[in-house]
């Protein structure tokens, strides 16, 4: 290090981030402790402060170190920290700041909870921000931010919101690009309006009773989970989309056109057989298909998917290139009527990879014809895997009806195989 050129030292020594190095480096020589005013980034893991003695705290130590840096970016903060020192660092690098993550308190009494709630007035601060963070944290009272025009993306993990604060809080990020929300509490109807939002990824915790409307006419990558009710309207650009309920019904989709759909994901115990035929339809075009929906039915009981058309289901979807179906929907798809009248010239032209879940051997004979259909009329299939999943059966089908897969996986096992 001697040898190289201050210049090149100093450039080395800006690419440091965690803040423990960072105080190694300014114990070594007066020009390395320079060099640490011009560092970009800075980091404080969760832990870094458990050893401190009784006079110092953590709130200090972080001070310090941001106050002495001329032009910080990016400031993430896992250990405690209190809402007062957060206004000094912002206030001091807001100017510059352009990520900021931050780990907030556990709301155990009424303190945590005002000081959870101050945090949030300080963020807007850095009214430079590109990127927010935020992980845990309550959000129930609307922060009285500017507009944060920089800003593009913005996470909270596990935060407790409601519905109207969020809708305001959103109001103030009129450019975002990438939203999520993950773990999310206490949300009973959301709306979501941001005319520049590409990704989008909700997951919300609960029932699994959530109402979503989301207007984002530029949205590209879309994943929720926990909504029964979900309406996205302009849905133009969509390319990705997964729909999750793993608590409770899909009770309505409400999608415009899915002409740039890609890839399609809809999973859950239960779906309104409305839902899933409108999905299906409108993924007229999609090249991914993943599904796996356990059973069907509009009220509380648990109802089998009806019967559905081996040969129209692949027609509706000519484009289909991999097909990843659950018990319930391969059932569907193998019954009796299914494949009575196949035209001769029917194909499955663009499928390559199926994955297949066998849970049951009830109605042995017409699954095993599905099998054997995908590799007559797929034409391009390349890959085919079965999995065998919990199948329980004290008859003697169960055995019959594997010896009858692993047959046909030895009549074909260039491309077929089981797990």
């Amino acid at each position: 290090m001697d040898s190289l050129p201050e210049a090149v030292v100093q450039y080395i020594l800006s690419k440091l981030s965690n803040a423990k190095d960072v105080a190694s480096c300014n114990c070594v020589s007066t020009n390395w402790k320079y060099s640490m005013h011009y560092i970009k980034r800075l980091y404080f893991p969760r832990s870094i402060f458990d050893h401190l003695s009784n006079s110092q705290t953590s709130d200090i130590n972080i001070s310090n170190m941001v106050s002495s840096i001329y032009h910080l970016e990016e400031l993430v903060v896992y250990c405690p920290f209190t809402s007062t020192e957060l206004a000094l660092w912002v206030l001091h690098s807001g100017s510059s700041l352009k990520k900021l993550e931050l780990r907030m308190d556990n709301l155990v009494d009424q303190n945590s909870i005002n000081d959870s709630l101050l945090k949030l007035e300080f963020i807007g601060y850095a009214r430079n921000l590109e990127s927010l963070k935020l992980w845990g944290g309550l959000i129930v009272r609307t922060p009285t931010w500017n507009v944060f025009n920089n800003l593009k993306n913005l996470e909270i993990v596990g935060g407790k919101l409601e519905d109207s604060v969020l809708t305001e809080a959103l109001r103030s990020t009129p450019n975002l690009t990438h939203l999520v929300l993950v773990g999310c509490e206490a949300l009973k109807n959301v709306w979501i309006e941001l005319v520049h939002l590409e990704q989008c990824k909700l997951d919300f915790k609960g029932s699994g009773t959530c109402s979503l409307t989301l207007m984002a006419p530029k949205i590209e990558s879309f994943e929720v989970q926990g909504c029964g009710w979900i309406r996205v309207r302009e849905t133009n650009c969509l390319k990705n989309l997964s729909i999750t309920n793993n608590s409770g019904k899909i009770y309505l989709v409400d999608f415009g056109k899915l002409m740039a759909l890609e890839t399609l994901s809809i999973r859950g115990v239960q779906w309104c057989w409305d839902a899933i035929s409108k999905m299906l339809q409108l993924a007229s075009e999609v090249k991914h298909l993943y599904m796996k929906i356990e059973f069907t039915g509009d009220f509380e009981a648990l109802l089998p998917f009806p019967e559905i058309d081996f040969v129209d289901f692949f027609k509706s979807h000519p484009k289909l290139k991999s097909f990843d179906v659950h018990g319930a929907m391969f059932a569907a798809l193998c019954q009796k009527n299914s494949l009575k009248n196949v035209d001769s010239s029917f194909v499955i032209p663009s499928l390559e990879e199926v994955c297949i879940t066998v849970r049951s051997p009830l109605n042995a004979e017409q699954k095993m014809n599905a099998l054997e259909s995908l590799v007559k009329f797929g034409k391009n299939l390349k890959k085919m895997k079965i999995r065998i999943l919990q199948m329980k059966s004290t008859h003697s089908s169960a055995d019959d009806f594997f010896e009858d897969i692993c047959r046909f996986r030895f009549m074909n096992r260039k491309f077929i195989s089981i797990e």
